[in-house]
């Protein structure tokens, strides 16, 4: 039973790995060019959400994003099996406030730890 659902969790996992390869963003927030992790995870949950049809998936993400052109912080979607999927952000640009980015999905999902 437990492989039928790591199946299920992967295909779903894989078809939004497949709808967010590659998707920018951007934000302006003050003066200092940075976006809190938290708000970088209910950013990415919400872009999942509108790209997929799904419902919004549990995102976490560890670190503030510094709007400096090439910062990376990688953040996990989490189901509710307690499976992971990694998802890369990189900073591609920055205009004054405005941090641009990109994100990606890893390739392979983290099963739950039993």
């Amino acid at each position: 039973m437990g492989a039928i659902r790591l199946s299920a969790v992967t295909a779903t996992f894989s078809a939004i790995a497949t709808g967010i390869l590659l998707a920018g963003c951007s934000f302006s927030f003050g003066t200092t060019p940075e976006l809190s992790a938290e708000k970088l995870a209910t950013t990415l949950s919400e872009k999942i959400a509108s790209t997929t049809g799904q419902p919004a998936p549990e995102i976490t993400c560890p670190d503030v994003l510094v709007g400096k052109i090439g910062n990376t912080t990688k953040c996990k979607l989490a189901a509710g099996d307690g499976s992971t999927l990694g998802v890369s952000v990189k900073v591609t640009s920055v205009d004054g406030d405005q941090i641009n980015f990109d994100f990606k999905a890893d390739g392979s999902v983290t099963p739950a730890e039993d």
